[in-house]
């Protein structure tokens, strides 16, 4: 069954329909009426062409330009347009037989002289066709482009939720991969039940809580993200005891400058994970920087030259969350040499 609002929405097109043409009917008889002496049989003429107008208007509007000339087929609009022009003036002759035969009585000189030429009844129907089918153009093509704005809507509304489900799942392997050498730490120290084992329960509390309630965050303060890396390095600190020689130094430290949670971390992380000792010593070098609307962060360890380690889950995901958090607006540089391993990573803000 109809809707209420269906069918009332097809009697207001109707009535709309109906409205037009009358008002093409009037504009014919008025029209046609230049110079005649009858306008009763102007009207008689006007409504005999009526039905050829309103044919033809409407296998324009409804076949022609949303079957051929929208979809691109150009070939069977061109041909199908002749048909119809050539089976529309065939009917205009026969409207003007009618006017003559009809209506004048076969008295030629008491037709109204437009309706005598037959190439301008047929300009007159057209003009009526080329209007309605100008409009029909307008109306297809205002459609077409408010439905390619709803679909490029809907199609950066799905990307952005892709990237945030993309995003989450990052964090959600970064999360383990960081408790994971945390709390390997925090273990060999319960085993030796030793002194600072509550200061390192202290550090990684306050860890976890940047880790669960302020990654999910888009973004957080550069100095939250420093002093995170600085509870990071105090637990390391703790492990390594006397084989740690670590420099961490910041400079021009931007207070307002946010940034995306956990994005540095994970290289301090893999410093320590895939460092080495050389002289009994792991010697790490992290340097963060804030100079013209930039962000400059190194972080440089010891190590042997090998296989590239930044195929490691830490690295990988934090590429790809570059790529997301900011598209073409960072570099990121690894060196690997004989004795060290360097991460060099530069943000546009």
């Amino acid at each position: 069954m109809f809707s209420k609002e269906f069918i009332l929405k097809k009697i207001g097109y109707a009535i709309l329909h109906i409205i037009f043409w009358l008002g093409v009917l009037l504009f014919y008889t008025y029209f046609f009426d230049v110079g005649s002496t009858n306008f009763t049989n102007t009207l008689y003429f006007s409504f005999f062409l009526m039905p050829i107008t309103i044919a033809t208007t409407y296998v324009s509007i409804y076949k022609l330009i949303p079957d051929y000339l929208i979809k691109k087929r150009y070939a069977l609009f061109g041909l199908y347009s002749i048909y119809t022009f050539i089976i529309s003036a065939y009917l205009v002759m026969l409207s003007i037989f009618f006017s003559l035969i009809y209506i004048s009585n076969f008295e030629y000189n008491d037709m109204a002289p437009a309706t005598k030429n037959i190439f301008f009844v047929i300009t007159a129907v057209y003009c009526v066709v080329f209007i309605v089918s100008a409009f029909k153009l307008l109306k297809l093509n205002l459609k077409n482009t408010e439905q390619n704005n709803l679909l490029k809507t809907k199609i950066l509304d799905t990307q952005l939720k892709l990237k945030e489900q993309e995003l989450n799942y990052l964090k959600m392997q970064i999360h383990p991969h960081f408790l994971f050498n945390t709390l390997n730490t925090m273990y060999g120290f319960a085993l030796k039940k030793a002194d600072e084992t509550p200061e390192m329960i202290l550090k990684l509390s306050n860890l976890l809580d940047y880790l669960l309630y302020q990654a999910d965050k888009p973004f957080v303060l550069l100095t939250e993200e420093i002093d995170h890396i600085k509870d990071y390095i105090e637990l390391e600190q703790m492990r390594f005891n006397n084989t740690l020689n670590i420099n961490f130094s910041t400079n021009k430290i931007i207070e307002t400058q946010k940034i995306a949670p956990m994005l540095l971390l994970p290289f301090v992380e893999n410093s320590f994970k895939h460092g080495v000792l050389q002289k009994g010593v792991l010697n790490i070098f992290i340097e963060l920087l804030c100079n013209d609307n930039q962000i400059h962060f190194t972080v440089k360890n010891t190590s042997k030259k090998q296989k590239p380690t930044n195929s490691g889950i830490g690295l990988e995901n934090i590429k790809k969350r570059l790529d997301l958090l900011y598209p073409d607006q960072y570099s990121l540089k690894i060196d690997n040499d004989i004795t060290n391993y360097k991460v060099s990573l530069i943000l546009n803000i």
